[in-house]
């Protein structure tokens, strides 16, 4: 770990002491990993105290940790991860709560600390279904108001499970199931062993 690492290492030990669920460094960034009932309170001592200073939010994503490579699931499926930068001390931190019930994934919103947060929750609730508790804008962003599901967990199915089209008759778009039929996508010279050799 680099001096300024180090540094960054200390400040939140001492800043958060026991509300640091685990702290770990890879690649040259630090990993801080807090429960869901402590992100709000641990987000507003990242902003306020002055040894740490993490005055922007840089992005927040969804996470869905059902399968992860090529280990099985472990723990909690779907995360929030916030990316923060300290521009007085010029140093990155990159913040993950697990939603603590996988059938409801919810963490609090960090709106009231970081506004810029707003679209990014919107993304992360339309895309992975994770709920931000005190949002005050709290919809789709990214796929139509009737979509149905969440494109980003991996379960959900590559086709989707409504399409839309135009209806004459009717006059307007309409919904209905998927009429695409699954269909293989390995390569014909992959899948078929001796291909062309009839022809």
């Amino acid at each position: 770990m680099t001096p300024k690492l180090q540094r960054l290492h200390d400040a939140l030990q001492a800043a958060l002491g026991g509300r640091i669920a685990s702290l770990s460094e890879a690649l040259g960034e630090l990993t801080l990993a807090v429960k869901a009932e402590d992100y709000r309170a641990v987000a507003q001592t990242l902003r306020d105290s002055p040894e740490l200073a993490f005055d922007q939010l840089m992005d927040l994503c969804g996470m869905d940790y059902s399968t992860y490579g090529d280990r099985p699931a472990e723990g909690p499926r779907f995360a929030a991860v916030s990316h923060l930068l300290s521009v007085s001390h010029n140093w990155r931190l990159r913040v993950r709560a697990c939603c603590a019930d996988d059938d409801f994934p919810m963490v609090d919103s960090l709106i009231d600390v970081w506004p810029a947060v707003n679209w990014y929750e919107r993304e992360a609730f339309d895309l992975f279904g994770i709920v931000f508790n005190g949002h005050p804008d709290l919809r789709r962003l990214l796929t139509d108001y009737g979509f149905i599901g969440h494109p980003f967990r991996k379960d959900f199915p590559l086709s989707g499970y409504v399409e839309m089209r135009y209806d004459p008759e009717q006059k307007r778009v309409i919904y209905q199931p998927v009429s695409i039929e699954p269909r293989e996508v390995t390569p014909r010279i992959v899948r078929e062993e001796h291909y062309a050799e009839g022809e």
